[in-house]
């Protein structure tokens, strides 16, 4: 699909709203699901699902985790068939066996979970099953490689094709996700949590390509947690609660409170800050941090200065490529200190291993919760058990009855839904997944803990759960070092909020003073 280097601007009308205010033209739908059912081992996951997606449409799929988005969108895409019901493709019943099938008739889909392979360059990964051909029928890579950087330069981000996709960085790899899906020539455009790893000004990118595509007539299905990207993005919606279609309409006609009910079935507590902490001694002293180069695709800390207090929740703001993980992996000891001074509560702090950070009280939660945080094939107290904070028995071997009795306690306090401790911990929420994550950190008790991305992928009931689980450990004199794409969440957790740009610190502030605009100005220019 042929975009053009210039996208329009805002003043034309709102991202991804078909035009007039809140009208959809009145076109038959490129693609609809009439009653779909779907069944595993028994269970209904999907009951009676119906939807409509017409051109230059731009419909939200919302729903808590668990309403059933992940398999509507296997259902439209060919991944699974469904049980009962039908696909229509421009009115005609259609089948899809096999996702290249979706593919085939212009399906694209841009997954929450990454599925590119780490092993190919950015430029094969953007074309992988689409490689052009040159007039001797080989691979034209010179053709790929400057394609590549075409479509992701009109998302705003600049990088060698040439590296292998294991170098960059989370937020790195979602751009490429949806450069990929771009570069086909697709009718209906499926987006799953696009926006989880991406900071407010790839967001407000993205707003802009989702607009561009319905002017080209393109349908897109938008499935996110974050309502006001659908008030910004979409003009209908479709809200799934337990498998079923609870509410739809126009997205002009509802309110964020609304859309929250429908999904959770019942009230929510949104945007409470808690009880105001009063912060303690420094804990972490960072100052003039900088790195090695190279480091994770290229980037670069250079300038990075900053103070965490016990019982403080410090946040650490940035775009795409400003420094924010790296320093953190810094610190954790993942990656080597080039320049700069840490201190431990005074003391130098120069780790060269997790296991030293851990041994030093230092915790930390990567933005990969699924790649990095958890095993997958592991059950819950086995990923529990982790970083071992039940002491192992006298002979060496692991106390199994202590951690038990430990994950029980966690269980219990932070409400973490799982069928037992046995159970395969992919078979959790992503909510309960990372409250998982967060009580084997607690039951540590670390003088700082590092949350990188904590709600990616989350529902919004879950979400604040876990912003509840996180001021619950800054209240008990942890201190906190919390990075977060979503700024919101940031202004929302923190007490203070530091922005960093291009690998350098350009402002600290209270977050009770800060504003959206503000923080905005100092993660993209210099003052």
């Amino acid at each position: 699909m042929n975009l053009p280097a210039s996208l329009p601007g805002k003043s034309r009308q709102e991202p991804g709203r078909a035009s007039g205010p809140g009208d959809l033209p009145p076109a038959q739908p490129v693609l609809e699901a009439r009653k779909l059912v779907k069944r595993f081992f028994g269970v209904t996951v999907l009951d009676g699902i119906s939807l409509t997606l017409a051109p230059r449409e731009v419909r939200a799929l919302l729903g808590e985790n668990g309403a059933g988005k992940s398999t509507m969108i296997n259902l439209l895409s060919g991944v699974h068939q469904p049980d009962g019901g039908e696909l229509r493709l421009d009115g005609m019943p259609v089948r899809f066996h096999r996702p290249i099938d979706a593919d085939h008739v212009g399906i694209s889909v841009i997954r929450q979970e990454l599925s590119l392979f780490p092993d190919l360059s950015v430029a094969e990964a953007i074309f992988a099953g689409h490689l052009p051909l040159n007039a001797l029928g080989l691979v034209d890579w010179k053709r790929i490689r400057e394609a590549a950087r075409k479509a992701l330069a009109r998302l705003g981000l600049s990088i060698d094709v040439r590296v292998p996709v294991a170098s960059l960085s989370v937020a790195q790899q979602q751009m490429v996700e949806i450069a990929r899906a771009l570069t086909r020539k697709s009718r209906v455009v499926i987006m799953d949590e696009p926006t989880a790893s991406l900071s407010p000004n790839e967001v407000a990118h993205l707003g802009e390509i989702i607009a561009q595509l319905s002017s080209e007539g393109v349908a897109v299905l938008y499935v996110s947690h974050r309502l006001d990207e659908i008030r910004a993005f979409c003009s209908t919606y479709t809200v799934l609660r337990d498998g079923k279609a609870v509410s739809s309409g126009r997205v002009a006609e509802t309110d964020i409170r609304s859309l929250i009910r429908d999904m959770a079935g019942r009230e929510v507590a949104i945007g409470d800050r808690g009880a105001v902490r009063t912060p303690g001694a420094a804990v972490l002293e960072v100052r003039n941090l900088a790195s090695r180069p190279p480091i994770r695709g290229g980037q670069r800390v250079r300038d990075v200065s900053f103070t965490v207090h016990a019982g403080e929740i410090l946040g650490l703001a940035g775009i795409v490529g400003a420094g924010r993980t790296e320093t953190a992996r810094m610190i954790f000891g993942l990656d080597p200190i080039g320049a700069g001074d840490v201190r431990l509560e005074g003391q130098p702090l120069r780790v060269t291993s997790p296991a030293a950070a851990m041994k030093a009280g230092v915790g930390y939660l990567p933005e990969d919760r699924k790649g990095l945080s958890i095993l997958p094939d592991r059950s819950v107290s086995e990923n529990f058990a982790l970083t071992g904070a039940v002491p192992a028995g006298p002979l060496g071997f692991n106390d199994k009855r202590g951690e038990a009795r430990l994950l029980d306690i966690f269980v219990n306090r932070l409400g973490i839904r799982a069928s037992g401790p046995r159970a395969a911990i992919t078979t959790l929420s992503g909510g309960n997944q990372q409250k998982v994550v967060l009580a084997r950190w607690i039951a540590l008790k670390p003088k700082l803990l590092i949350i990188d991305e904590p709600t990616r992928g989350i529902d919004v009931g879950a979400k604040e759960d876990v912003h509840s689980l996180i001021r619950d450990i800054a209240s008990q004199g942890v201190a906190v070092l919390l990075i977060s794409s979503d700024l919101p969440e940031v202004m929302s957790l923190s007490d203070r909020i530091v922005t960093l740009r291009e690998g350098e610190t350009t402002s600290h502030q209270p977050a009770a003073a800060a504003t959206a605009e503000g923080l905005m100005a100092h993660m993209t220019r210099h003052d």
